[in-house]
């Protein structure tokens, strides 16, 4: 009896309204690679939540990216989403996999030259975040014409998260001087070791975004924040299909 009752009271959580609604519903032409509802990502595998690889967002944070969009369409560019609305159960586990030493499969790609066990201390991962929310987003540019991407192989041995593009796991993004969610300095929006070329094409996100209300977070230059529409509510809704 207390099982069943437990699962009604959680059926009815699930249930409950939220103001988060699908970006595809708002602008369906954002491209979306939603890499914490697949393996490619620091963990090595989906995380819990993610029932379906879909971008949620408050309401007024998808139609600025509606805006955002229209700019970057007109200069032959389109954005692509890797993620948006984040449950807290998947804080939660990006944070138990930080204080696990024996965590697999090998993912230090993404924290190359660093341990593992200091990624909180260095403010990479956090016990918070405003994705679950409803008002952050992690993003990057892709030209209109790009052609197909390679498809990720979990049985590939990509190289490092700051290795020249070719030898990251695929991705058609323009090149940003790393990969997305690459822990290291060489990720900061501003950095001087990255080429010319690459800043230029960081530039292009960040000169898009802040022109719509987008604030960016210096240590990763894909990750930007809406805080007009944020009021302090965090949510832990799955996320599921339209």
């Amino acid at each position: 009896m207390f099982a069943a009752a437990f699962s009604a009271l959680a059926s009815a959580a699930i249930a409950q309204p939220t103001p988060l609604i699908h970006l595809r519903d708002s602008d369906p032409s954002i491209r979306q690679d939603m890499r914490y509802a697949g393996p490619n990502n620091f963990t090595g595998r989906p995380l819990p939540g993610y029932d379906a690889a879909e971008c949620l967002l408050r309401r007024p944070v998808a139609l600025a990216l509606k805006q955002v969009q229209a700019d970057l369409r007109n200069a032959g560019y389109s954005l692509k989403v890797y993620d948006c609305y984040r449950p807290t159960r998947a804080v939660a586990a990006m944070a138990a996999w930080a204080r696990n030493a024996h965590a697999m499969p090998d993912t230090s790609r993404f924290y190359p030259g660093l341990d593992k066990s200091k990624l909180f201390a260095l403010g990479y991962i956090s016990g918070h975040s405003a994705h679950s929310r409803g008002v952050a987003v992690d993003l990057t540019v892709v030209p209109l014409k790009a052609g197909p991407v390679a498809a990720f192989d979990r049985g590939n041995r990509y190289g490092p998260c700051t290795a020249p593009q070719a030898d990251r796991a695929p991705d058609d993004s323009l090149d940003m001087g790393t990969g997305f969610d690459c822990f290291s300095v060489k990720s900061w929006t501003v950095n001087a070791s990255i080429t010319a070329a690459q800043k230029a094409n960081r530039r292009v996100l960040w000169d898009a975004m802040r022109r719509h209300g987008f604030t960016n977070y210096k240590r990763e230059w894909w990750h930007f924040s809406y805080d007009r529409a944020d009021d302090g509510v965090a949510f832990d809704v799955p996320v599921g299909l339209r």
